[in-house]
């Protein structure tokens, strides 16, 4: 499988030398992607509700960021885990994709979710009830835009008459892959999308969901083989150095060929704790972590 890091940002500070050393340091040990979350502004958590991500943590923009660490790294493929797209302006997101594919030879991947919190849809002006829909016509134009120079597309959402953005991606194409676990997001990532961003463990549920993933990509008239499949590994979720050889080894069995490490949570000094950390579970993951 392919060897991935959750980027740090809540705890890795602004400091770009910082930034760059890490990514660096990362790609220099042979991971090969690195992983991204999205949000733009950051609510509070409200009354019931437990949330990681409230306005005391710091989230860097992922466009500006990797267009950053497009400059400084070589190898290491620069991806969202995910991009809450229906809160951004579709053709502006497909600007800004293919310039950071372009500026870093193509390494961009592109994943992306519905969102669940609808306080940053309020502050983003956009409609948190119509996000699924308008997510599967974003993605349809998404793909339009990187394809052609000058395209003409009418959907319910999106009107765009002979116009297009210029540079396109390298490829004329970036990879979508796509969050989520209700049906709704199955079926879509079975339509649309080139992989799969689960993050559960490699247990019974997510073998039903692969099963179902799969049955749901035969319907839409594509081979089974035409969905990745990323697991995740959050670290604050599973301390037991012993368990991760096995939890890596369970997502490769139903059918992951990416698997991403997270470090965040865990109260680490600084990042070069988050640094040997990943040393660690390299270690631990042995040939499981080679591509």
């Amino acid at each position: 499988m392919r060897l991935g890091a959750v980027f740090p940002q809540s705890e890795i500070g602004t400091d770009p030398a910082v930034i760059r050393d890490y990514a660096q340091t990362i790609e220099g040990m042979g991971f090969t992607h690195l992983i991204i979350y999205d949000h733009v502004i950051l609510a509070e958590a409200r009354p019931g509700e437990q949330s990681y991500y409230t306005a005391e943590k710091q989230m860097h923009e992922p466009f500006v960021l990797y267009g950053f660490l497009a400059a400084v790294t070589r190898t290491l493929e620069l991806a969202t885990g995910i991009l809450i797209l229906p809160q951004r302006q579709t053709v502006l997101v497909a600007k800004q994709a293919a310039e950071v594919d372009v500026l870093s030879g193509g390494r961009m991947r592109l994943g992306v979710a519905a969102g669940w919190n609808p306080v940053e849809f309020q502050a983003l002006n956009e409609d948190f009830h119509t996000r699924g829909r308008r997510l599967d016509e974003q993605i349809e134009l998404l793909r339009a835009l990187w394809r052609d120079p000058v395209i003409t597309f009418h959907g319910r959402w999106h009107h765009i008459e002979n116009a297009g953005i210029n540079p396109l991606p390298v490829r004329h194409d970036i990879p979508i892959w796509i969050g989520g676990h209700s049906d709704a997001a199955l079926r879509r990532t079975a339509r649309l999308g080139n992989g799969w961003l689960p993050q559960r463990k490699p247990d019974e549920r997510a073998a039903e969901d692969v099963r179902l993933l799969r049955q749901y990509t035969r319907e839409a008239g594509r081979p089974e083989g035409a969905i990745a499949i990323e697991g995740r590994l959050t670290i604050s979720q599973v301390p037991d150095e012993g368990q991760w050889a096995p939890y890596a080894a369970g997502w490769q069995a139903l059918g992951a060929t990416y698997f991403t490490v997270s470090t965040m949570g865990l109260n680490l000094p600084d990042i070069a704790a988050h640094v040997e950390l990943l040393r660690r579970v390299q270690a631990a993951l042995g040939p499981l972590g080679e591509p």
